[in-house]
């Protein structure tokens, strides 16, 4: 495999992003598949966001593009990147110039109902945040749901097991087949 390829994991606060992404992490360490796994909001998470940055794209993919090379170096060619909008159209470029022209990208929209996720994030959000956060989530649900391109595969979470979600989203990128071997 000479290219690279992400799974983009996206969806509103609450929707199990980071659940499902450890998940298919677990799913494809168990198939013996090589790959790596970035939690994307870790990647921006700065204050005050560089140069006035609202969406911190800019220290974002700079992020990435470090520790994607760092992966790449060890031979690593899949990624899993867990992000709320990162399924959107207008991330493709960030990820071309992060690991390269050509890189596979391959889009997984997770969705629930407001009422699933309020109880999500009740049970996460245990400091001032949680007004916020299931404010921004209805406003990103709405989002995604109009902006989200086509191709990218919709997986509904709502009152399923993390382990079914992640089977579906293992099956949406084709990983389980003959793998390549790792450089040492």
């Amino acid at each position: 495999m000479d290219h690279a390829e992400v799974l983009l994991i996206g969806g509103r606060a609450g929707v199990g992003k980071t659940t499902v992404g450890w998940e298919v992490s677990a799913l494809l360490r168990a198939a013996e598949v090589p790959h790596a796994i970035i939690e994307g909001d870790f990647m921006g998470q700065v204050h005050p966001a560089p140069d006035g940055d609202p969406h911190r794209a800019e220290i974002t993919e700079s992020n990435l593009a470090a520790v994607w090379a760092n992966f790449a170096r060890r031979g690593y060619r899949r990624l899993i990147y867990t992000n709320t909008v990162s399924v959107l159209p207008e991330t493709t470029g960030m990820f071309e110039r992060a690991m390269g022209a050509g890189v596979g990208i391959i889009r997984v929209l997770l969705t629930a109902s407001d009422a699933t996720t309020r109880e999500r994030l009740v049970g996460r959000e245990l400091g001032s945040e949680l007004e916020h956060e299931v404010e921004s989530s209805v406003r990103k649900a709405r989002l995604l749901d109009q902006r989200a391109p086509a191709e990218a595969v919709r997986v509904v979470t709502d009152g399923r097991p993390v382990v079914d979600i992640a089977r579906e989203v293992v099956a949406a990128t084709g990983w389980t087949g003959p793998q390549p071997a790792l450089r040492s």
